[in-house]
C-alpha cells in the first residue's frame, strides 16, 4: 500500500508546471496574508476545482440530497462542451479535478469522456462513487480514460449494516465491482486508478472499522478513509451518530445538545485554493453547499476569471473572515474534526 501512495503521489507531482507553482504559491501567501489582515486578500487562480457530472443518483441515502431527491435547483447531467470551456479556463492554474459534488458520477454516460479529456489536459483527476456500475465495460473505460483515483463508498461489510446508510444498494455489487477493477488494473499493469475504500462511520456501522480495513486488504485496494456521518439536523442526536466520538464530528454537551467539534475558526483555506461548478454552470463555494444556495457566478453568462476576482466572492470571502459561524453553509463543516483512525 505504501508503494501505491508512494505512486500515486508522483502521478500528482507530475502535474505541476512553473506556472501552477507560481499561482499555488500565489494563492498560499494571500490567504496567509488575508488571514493576518483580516481582509479578502486574494491573489492567483484556484489550485484545484470539482465539477458535478450530474445530480442523478440510484441510491436513496437519508442525509443526502440526491438520495432523498430534495433539491431545489434542477437535476441534469454537465454537458461535455460546456465541461471543455470550464477546464480550458482552469487548466494552466489548477492542478487536480474532481469530478463530484452531488449524484453518481457514472450516471452521465459522458463522464468517463470528460475525464479523458481533463487527463490530456495534465490534470490529476479524482472521482466519488457508490460503485454500482463498475461492470467490465465501465471498468475498461475508466483504465482507458487515465483516472488518477477514484473512491469507492463502502459503509458497511455486511449488506444489512451497509443498507442502513446506502438505502437500495447492494454490496455485493460494490464488493463484485471493485475486485473487477483491481484485477483490471493489475492485468493491464497500470498503477491508476488509486483505489480508496471511504467508509463513513454511523452506529449501524463502527462494529465494523476493523473488518473494512482486512476486507479491503484481500481485494487489493490501495487505502482506506474513515469519514465522520453529517447529519443536517444533528442538535438533538440522531439515531445513526456513531457512539464512539472518535468516529464522529459531533459532541455531546452538558445539556445533553450535540455540537460540531469544528470550532469553525474565522478562516477557510478552501475559499482562497478552489471551488465548486455545478452541471448547469453555477460557481459555489465549497462541497458543503449542497443546494447550490450561495451562487458566486454563472459560468454560462460570465467568464471563470471575472467570476473569481467579482465582488460576489470577495464579499463571501470577508463574511468568513469577519464570522463563519454565521454562514449556514459552514454549520456542518467536518474541517477539524476528521477521522484518522
Amino acid at each position: 500500500m505504501f508503494r501505491a501512495k508512494l505512486k500515486d503521489t508522483w502521478r500528482m507531482f507530475r502535474r505541476m508546471t512553473i506556472r501552477k507553482a507560481v499561482n499555488a504559491l500565489k494563492v498560499y501567501l494571500s490567504f496567509h496574508l488575508g488571514r493576518w489582515s483580516g481582509t479578502a486578500l486574494h491573489w492567483g487562480m484556484p489550485v484545484s476545482f470539482a465539477i458535478e457530472p450530474t445530480t442523478a443518483c440510484n441510491l436513496r441515502c437519508p442525509e443526502c440530497p440526491s438520495g432523498l431527491r430534495a433539491f431545489t435547483r434542477p437535476t441534469g447531467n454537465l454537458k461535455m462542451d460546456f465541461f471543455r470551456s470550464a477546464l480550458d479556463a482552469l487548466s494552466p492554474y489548477a492542478c487536480n479535478l474532481t469530478f463530484y459534488f452531488q449524484g453518481e458520477p457514472y450516471i452521465n454516460p459522458q463522464f468517463l469522456d470528460m475525464v479523458a479529456y481533463a487527463e490530456s489536459r495534465g490534470i490529476y483527476t479524482v472521482t466519488s462513487t457508490n460503485g454500482h456500475f463498475l461492470d467490465d465495460k465501465n471498468v475498461k473505460r475508466t483504465l482507458d480514460s487515465g483516472l488518477s483515483r477514484i473512491i469507492l463508498s463502502i459503509d458497511g461489510t455486511t449488506q444489512e449494516t451497509y443498507e442502513q446508510y446506502r438505502k437500495e444498494g447492494d454490496l455485493k455489487t460494490v464488493l463484485q465491482g471493485a475486485e473487477r477493477l483491481v484485477k483490471a488494473r493489475r492485468e493491464s499493469g497500470l498503477d491508476h486508478p488509486y483505489i480508496i475504500f471511504q467508509f463513513l462511520v454511523t452506529s449501524a456501522n463502527e462494529h465494523q472499522v476493523s473488518q473494512i480495513h482486512r476486507l479491503a486488504e484481500t481485494i487489493g485496494v490501495d487505502e482506506v478513509r474513515l469519514k465522520t456521518a453529517q447529519f443536517y439536523h444533528f442538535e438533538n442526536g440522531n439515531d445513526l451518530m456513531p457512539r464512539d466520538e472518535r468516529y464522529s464530528r459531533y459532541t455531546r454537551s452538558g445539556d445533553g445538545r450535540y455540537r460540531l467539534k469544528n470550532g469553525l475558526e474565522d478562516q477557510c483555506w478552501r475559499m482562497w485554493h478552489s471551488c465548486v461548478i455545478t452541471w448547469d454552470g453555477k460557481v459555489v463555494p465549497c462541497c458543503f453547499d449542497k443546494d447550490a444556495s450561495v451562487r458566486l457566478g454563472d459560468l454560462k453568462l460570465q467568464a471563470f476569471g471575472a467570476i473569481w476576482k467579482g465582488e460576489a466572492y470577495r464579499a463571501f470571502r470577508q463574511k468568513l473572515l469577519r464570522g463563519r459561524k454565521f454562514i449556514d453553509i459552514c454549520k456542518n463543516c467536518s474541517e477539524g474534526s476528521r477521522v484518522w483512525a
